[in-house]
């Protein structure tokens, strides 16, 4: 299998695609966590990432293609691949067709986990996270008010990142961006789309990605 993941953000990307690499043993190819991974490690790719990163500017297109090209030749991605985070923009497509050429593969499909943008926001700005051990809970999953983590007891808080106004700018950017790629890959053939409702909960959504994807 070699997907593509599209979906604004809080659409449950992640989530999903750790449940297609537990059942169909494919590799989740997260940018996130290569971009860290890269910095933690001081890379040549790392360090040059985090003088952007430094400066408050995100890191160039041609950094992270070198970072997901790098990663896609690695041993383990023979089996397939979920694609999470990348390709962000046409450009960036583009440069993903590229490194698919070079390595004779294809995409199988590229899927588009859509969620109403209310119910979104309504998602992210109740996820509060952990001080002491880091996890993140959704206050819209629990019965009863809580400050504390259920695991740990640690105090709650919210990031600078779930605030309503950073959340709305991130949908701004997705549209502007991302959302281009969905008529993209239609025109391609590619795009398969699962609508995901509010009550669903991840194994609902699961259900409809397999039904999607034909699995």
């Amino acid at each position: 299998m070699r997907l593509v993941l599209l979906g604004a953000p809080g659409s449950g990307k992640g989530t999903q695609a750790g449940f297609l690499k537990a059942k169909y043993d494919c590799v989740h190819v997260s940018t996130g966590d290569i971009l860290r991974r890269h910095i933690r490690e001081k890379t040549e790719l790392g360090l040059r990432a985090e003088t952007f990163m430094h400066e408050g500017e995100l890191v160039p297109d041609v950094i992270i293609i070198d970072m997901v090209k790098e990663r896609l030749h690695k041993d383990d991605v023979v089996k397939g691949f979920i694609m999470d985070g990348f390709p962000r923009d046409i450009r960036q497509a583009e440069a993903f067709d590229k490194i698919l050429i070079e390595m004779n593969r294809q995409l199988d499909a590229v899927l588009l986990i859509k969620v109403d943008e209310n119910v979104l926001i309504g998602r992210l700005t109740n996820r509060r996270t952990c001080r002491a051990c880091g996890k993140i809970l959704n206050l819209l999953d629990v019965t009863a008010e809580t400050k504390n983590c259920l695991d740990c007891g640690g105090e709650l808080y919210q990031r600078d990142d779930d605030s309503e106004i950073v959340i709305r700018h991130r949908f701004e950017v997705y549209r502007e961006q991302t959302e281009p790629l969905v008529g993209w890959y239609e025109g391609k053939g590619l795009l398969r789309t699962v609508e995901v409702q509010e009550h669903y909960m991840p194994e609902d959504t699961f259900k409809g990605v397999k039904a999607a994807l034909g699995l």
